[in-house]
């Protein structure tokens, strides 16, 4: 994404990410566009002082889909229940 695509998804109220779902892109009460890690707070512009460079690549930013991460875990844990292997084989029972 373009530093103008990531300011205008932000200004829609759009999820935008970088890199991965910690890192949320946010626009503050002074306008200023900052890339917080959501889990300790830590803070960076979006950009470099310039406003023309920003402080990542391009390709890292994302907008976020509802439910991405619940649906990868949902998934992981139907595929745990579900194994085709008999319970008891996993313990030397059989």
């Amino acid at each position: 994404m373009t530093i103008d695509e990531i300011r205008a998804a932000v200004d829609a109220g759009k999820p935008v990410r970088w890199a991965n779902e910690g890192y949320r892109v946010h626009r503050d009460g002074l306008g200023q566009y900052l890339v917080i890690f959501d889990r300790n707070g830590s803070t960076i512009g979006l950009t470099d002082r310039s406003g023309r460079h920003l402080n990542g690549a391009k390709a890292d930013f994302f907008i976020s889909e509802p439910d991405h991460g619940a649906a990868e875990e949902k998934g992981r844990k139907v595929r745990e229940a579900t194994s085709d292997t008999p319970s008891g084989a996993r313990s030397g029972w059989r």
